[in-house]
């Protein structure tokens, strides 16, 4: 085989190997039990201040 085609090979493989990973770590995020956080922990929304300046003449 000519190196060109063992190094797309090796690559093909590389990347269906990481695609299978990906999709096993996303299924492991997707089955836990995920729970809204406390109010507590919520922080407050903070104000805008605007503030504009007009100088005329």
């Amino acid at each position: 085989m000519n190196r060109s085609k063992i190094v797309a090979i090796i690559t093909g493989a590389i990347s269906i190997l990481l695609a299978i990973a990906y999709l096993i770590v996303v299924q492991i995020l997707d089955y836990r039990d995920m729970q809204p956080a406390p109010i507590s922990q919520i922080l407050s929304p903070s104000a805008i201040i605007a503030c504009s300046l007009w100088i005329g003449q």
